[in-house]
């Protein structure tokens, strides 16, 4: 049996066609076009798939959370050089202004802001000596003073016996500050790396942070998508910028209240309880928790009476709890509010897995999230039906 070519076929459908009558040729195109239109089949999903698709999602976010967690001494200052390389992005476009190379810019200000570190260091370095010559006699007084009280409660009487009873020998001490010097040494050389790795990662984040911008907003392949990438990089550096040096302000004033309130109530080191406060304000919640404990702890060591001695400590917890929740929301707007609630869990969540710097992080990361949130989400808004 012979084949018919194709081009015969067509040629002899078009003839028959041809011969048809009008209505004979809608009904025989409406079946063409029925017999080579694609149709989309629907698959009605059953709970079994929802709970597939759920588990594969659980899965790789409790890989990614292991990743983060097992990474940390590398993930850790590098993300710390990238928020703070996003704070420091206004000062950089700044200088780029003024035509300084992007490079010079970078170490301009990564020396600027090494030198104010080592300036903080190097003026606590005479009060933290003092603090440390002066912590055996503090521990001393601490303990016969705390002791008597603590010996009021009924089951705290065991736990205090146990720890007091027994002699301490020489030989005991020196095992126990050989362990304290091995722990230290093995804690700082991470400490030193990780300082390395963040002051490398921001100067050249710093330097080279127009060309990552301009290869992520060229990696989106239409316009508008371009538009937004763009939107939203601006959004984050101005929202960081603007939350930092608002809370570097009212933070401050927090200090100088922290400070006072110690030198007023004999607690002594009035700058180091200032720039304790100062930096612990960064961290919501658990800073000024910490703070104020640490004021009441001191004030009753130094003071006779007890409420002479929790004084500093209610000052400080007033006045911070009213720039906190009063004057830092006024001034922020609603644009820089976030829930206090996913505040506490990323705080949390933040410091479980990266310790102090996480929890310092914590904020900026939330922050960032809610930027892109606010410029990628649709923001619709339900309409109340007026009655009338």
């Amino acid at each position: 049996m012979e084949s018919t070519p194709a081009g015969e076929n067509s040629a002899s459908d078009e003839r028959a066609v041809s011969r048809m009558s009008p209505m004979e040729k809608a009904a025989y195109r409406t079946m063409q076009q029925r017999r080579y239109t694609p149709h989309r089949v629907k698959v009605r999903k059953t709970g079994l798939d929802f709970a597939l698709a759920w588990s594969v999602i659980g899965i790789f976010t409790v890989m990614g959370v292991a990743a983060i967690y097992l990474a940390s001494a590398v993930l850790m200052p590098l993300t710390l050089a990238i928020v703070v390389g996003l704070i420091l992005g206004l000062a950089a476009d700044k200088l780029g202004n003024l035509g300084i190379p992007p490079m010079m810019t970078a170490f301009i200000l990564s020396s600027l802001f090494a030198g104010l570190l080592l300036f903080v260091g190097s003026a606590l370095a005479a009060p933290l000596s003092d603090l440390a010559s002066r912590g055996p006699a503090m521990i001393e007084q601490a303990v016969d003073q705390l002791m008597p009280r603590l010996e009021r409660i009924s089951w705290l009487k065991r736990p205090i016996e146990a720890m007091t009873s027994g002699p301490v020998s020489p030989e005991a001490m020196l095992e126990n500050s050989g362990a304290v010097l091995s722990t230290v040494a093995v804690g700082i050389t991470p400490a030193l790396v990780q300082t390395l790795i963040f002051f490398g990662g921001l100067m050249l984040f710093l330097g080279s942070r127009l060309s990552l911008r301009k290869a992520l907003i060229i990696g989106f392949k239409d316009r508008a998508r371009r538009l937004a990438a763009i939107r939203t990089l601006n959004s984050i550096e101005r929202a960081l910028g603007f939350y930092f040096a608002t809370a570097i302000v009212l933070y401050a004033a927090s200090a100088v209240v922290a400070a006072a309130a110690a030198m007023v109530g004999g607690l002594g080191n009035a700058v180091l309880w200032g720039l304790f406060a100062f930096l612990a304000s960064f961290v919501p919640f658990l800073g000024i928790t910490l703070i104020t404990l640490s004021m009441a702890v001191a004030g009753l060591l130094v003071q006779d009476s007890i409420l002479i001695g929790l004084l500093p400590a209610i000052v400080y917890f007033t006045v911070h709890g009213i720039i906190e929740n009063l004057v830092t929301p006024a001034v922020m707007g609603r644009r820089l509010e976030i829930n206090s609630f996913m505040v506490f869990v990323a705080i949390v969540f933040w410091t479980w897995m990266w310790g102090a710097i996480g929890a310092m992080l914590a904020v900026p990361l939330s922050l960032i999230v809610i930027t892109i949130a606010n410029e990628l989400l649709p923001q619709t808004k339900l309409q109340p039906k007026l009655p009338g």
